[in-house]
């Protein structure tokens, strides 16, 4: 096993197994739309069920639309994420673990929409009037990622750090 996919797979792992268990154990010990208080006025724990995308985004669509939907493009993007990492370097650590980040984002919500038909969220913030919508760990990979995603390729200033050859 090479270096990336060692270090892919421990980090889709320790993603998989914090998304899945948080979620657990949110399902199992909060009702639903229940919310527990953490941080006054900022951070709440909110156990809600997102039938849409982010943002509740296609929620109010038709589940017989929105399911499938949903779960082919996850299924897409899991495929375009896995296709980028085998085109990217060893080298290119940095960039290796944000698509993972991402990866295991997109695997930890595509097993709520496949097991429950939407995603579990729980994670609650807002403050001074505003509110955030709630979201999860496997969401918070995915913004990580993307963020960190962003941040490499402004950096490459043109050049393909996917091409093996164009270093």
């Amino acid at each position: 096993m090479s270096s990336k996919t060692r270090l892919v797979t421990i980090w889709l792992a320790v993603i998989l197994v914090l998304d899945q268990a948080t979620k657990l154990i949110v399902d199992r010990s909060m009702p639903l739309y229940h919310s527990i208080p953490l941080i006054d006025n900022f951070f709440n724990l909110t156990y809600i069920r997102n039938t849409g995308a982010a943002f509740g985004i296609f929620a109010g669509s038709a589940e017989i639309f929105r399911r499938p939907f949903l779960i082919v493009v996850s299924i897409v993007a899991i495929i375009f994420i896995v296709n980028m990492l085998r085109r990217l370097p060893a080298r290119e650590t940095g960039l290796s673990t944000a698509l993972a980040f991402i990866l295991g984002g997109a695997i930890g919500n595509l097993i709520d929409r496949l097991i429950y038909g939407e995603v579990i969220d729980f994670l609650d913030f807002h403050w001074s009037g505003y509110h955030w919508p709630a979201f999860n760990v496997a969401d918070s990979f995915i913004t990580v990622g993307v963020a960190i995603t962003i941040f490499y390729l402004v950096r490459a200033k043109g050049e393909d750090p996917f091409a093996a050859a164009s270093r």
